[in-house]
């Protein structure tokens, strides 16, 4: 049987719901989620198999300004992403009510000279109190002449996600898998386990404090019997904020741990012992020696 494959690269503003779009398709929570734009820092890589057509979906950061050397290499993945896509999805935002700008001169920068298919999905139509509510923001879209397809979605609930799926495979190019069938990623668990921990720094800590905030793996163990192990350090800037993640008595770290273990665990399958430490490395976000020891 001739089977399909290829990459589609996932773009569109922060907070517009593409790591909750690339879970839901994957059937996996591979991208973290919160509430707070700019979750995603690297491209994250998921993998859909079924019987004739794999799709690697690339969840990229949000489009932004970068302010410092972080966000400038949060911005370096999207256009990469975009450069080895067979297919793109553009999001856009229903709950978004400032919709004056749904083309910013950004996105014209990172389409140029791009000749692949491009969908416009607009997501969080479940918000819509009317369904008919959706067509001026719709035809909105359509003004932009520049997307192959046009469809409403719920990221969240699921609605026409099948369709979307239907409609990606069928501008798909013949090939054989890229990846092995049983494959949901090319990232490892070292690397989903340091997302979660982050993911739980993002839902627990107010404000600007979680954007301060880096996640590394010093030592993680798999072992046959027993607990793994994984002993992790949180990387923040100031030393006011290393006592806000510690907490009083110890208080925030130790319920940062505890639902950080309880995910990771299951996650991986496997009970484990997590061991966490907070750091000051000062103005991490803008040294370059600092974002290549934490893999950026």
């Amino acid at each position: 049987m001739p089977t399909k494959a290829g990459f589609v690269a996932i773009i569109g503003n922060p907070n517009v719901g593409k790591s909750t779009l690339t879970n839901k398709l994957i059937g996996a929570n591979i991208s973290i989620v919160s509430s707070k734009p700019q979750t995603t820092r690297r491209e994250i890589v998921g993998i859909l198999t079924k019987e004739d057509f794999q799709i690697v979906f690339l969840d990229t950061p949000g489009i932004i300004i970068p302010q410092y050397k972080l966000q400038e290499i949060m911005m370096n993945y999207i256009p990469q992403s975009i450069a080895s896509a067979d297919l793109i999805l553009m999001i856009f935002d229903f709950d978004n009510q400032n919709r004056t700008d749904f083309f910013p001169e950004q996105y014209e920068l990172l389409f140029k000279n791009i000749t692949v298919p491009k969908f416009a999905l607009l997501n969080k139509i479940d918000l819509a109190k009317n369904k008919t509510h959706i067509i001026p923001v719709l035809d909105k879209i359509n003004q932009i002449d520049d997307f192959n397809e046009i469809i409403p979605i719920s990221a969240l609930t699921g609605e026409n996600l099948d369709e979307l799926e239907k409609t990606i495979v069928s501008y798909l190019p013949y090939h054989d898998f890229y990846y092995d069938p049983d494959s949901i990623s090319t990232l490892n668990e070292k690397f989903f386990s340091a997302e979660i921990i982050r993911q739980v720094l993002f839902n627990k800590l107010s404000q600007e404090l979680p954007y301060s905030t880096e996640v590394q793996i010093e030592e993680f163990k798999e072992r046959q019997k027993g607990k793994w192990f994984i002993n992790a350090s949180i990387i923040c800037e100031r030393p006011t904020q290393k006592q806000i993640i510690i907490g009083s008595n110890g208080e925030m770290i130790k319920e940062i741990g505890t639902i950080a273990r309880k995910e990771i665990e299951d996650f991986l399958g496997a009970p484990i012992y997590l061991e966490l430490f907070v750091k000051v490395r000062e103005n991490w976000r803008d040294n370059t020696t600092y974002l290549k020891s934490f893999g950026y």
